[in-house]
C-alpha cells in the first residue's frame, strides 16, 4: 500500500511538472499530455495505427486540389488555390485525445519548414467524441497551450457521413484524388499533398509529425 501511494504521488508530481505551462486544461487532458511519450512508445512497439501509404507512382488527382475551399474556424472562406507551390499536411485533430500533444509537434514542424510547408488542422468530434468544444474554445485551447500558428478549420466530420468535410471527401476518395481511399483511422491521421497538388502520403496517428518518415516526405523533391 505504501509503495502504491508513493507511485501515485510521484505520478501526480510528474503530471504537475509536465503541465506547468498549460492553461485551462482538464485533469484528463493533463494526464494525456503527460503520458503521450509512453503512448507513442507503446504504439510503436505494438505496431498500433502505424501504417503509411505512399503514392509511389505519383498518380495525379482527377479533381484538382486547388479547386477546393473550406471554412476557417473564424468563419472566413479559405481557398486552397493559395497553397500552390507548397506541400500541405492535413491533420484531423482533437483536444481530448491521447495524441493531442501532437499539436506541439505539428507547430514545430510548421515552424521548421515554414518556407515549403503549410500545416492545416481539421478539428473533429468523430472519434469517441474527443473534440466537444466550440470553434472558439478549440482555437483558444490550441493557442494557449500549444502556441498554434497554422490554420485551423471549422469543426467538421472527417469520416463517412452525409456531413463529411469536402476536403476529406477528396482525401479519401480515389475517384477524386486519383489513388487513395484510406479514411482517418483516429484523431491525428495525416495526409501530405505535394507542391503540385498531388496527394503523396498518408500517415497513421501513431507516426509523429517529427518522425523521419514525415520529414523525408516533406524534404523530397516533387516531380511535375
Amino acid at each position: 500500500m505504501f509503495g502504491l501511494l508513493c507511485m501515485c504521488s510521484l505520478f501526480f508530481i510528474y503530471v504537475q511538472y509536465t503541465n506547468r505551462n498549460t492553461i485551462d486544461m482538464t485533469g484528463r487532458q493533463k494526464i494525456l499530455k503527460s503520458i503521450y511519450p509512453v503512448l507513442m512508445g507503446a504504439s510503436k512497439l505494438l505496431g498500433k495505427k502505424s501504417r503509411t501509404i505512399n503514392n509511389t507512382l505519383r498518380i495525379k488527382p482527377e479533381t484538382s486540389f486547388y479547386t477546393l475551399t473550406d471554412t476557417l474556424n473564424n468563419g472566413e472562406t479559405f481557398s486552397f488555390e493559395i497553397l500552390r507551390g507548397k506541400k500541405v499536411l492535413l491533420v484531423n485533430t482533437a483536444s481530448d485525445c491521447g495524441y493531442t500533444n501532437q499539436y506541439e509537434e505539428l507547430q514545430k514542424l510548421y515552424e521548421q519548414y515554414k518556407n515549403k510547408l503549410v500545416v492545416i488542422g481539421f478539428p473533429s468530434n468523430d472519434f469517441k467524441e474527443q473534440e466537444k468544444g466550440t470553434d472558439e474554445e478549440i482555437e483558444q485551447f490550441c493557442k494557449k497551450n500549444y502556441g498554434i500558428g497554422f490554420p485551423l478549420m471549422k469543426k467538421s466530420s472527417v469520416i463517412s457521413s452525409q456531413h463529411k468535410n469536402n476536403i476529406y471527401r477528396w482525401l479519401s476518395d480515389s475517384g477524386k484524388n486519383g489513388w487513395n481511399n484510406q479514411q482517418p483511422t483516429w484523431n491525428f491521421s495525416k495526409y501530405l499533398v505535394d507542391e503540385n497538388g498531388t496527394l503523396i502520403n498518408y500517415f497513421d496517428p501513431s507516426i509523429s509529425p517529427l518522425s523521419s518518415e514525415v520529414r523525408k516526405a516533406i524534404e523530397q523533391t516533387s516531380v511535375r
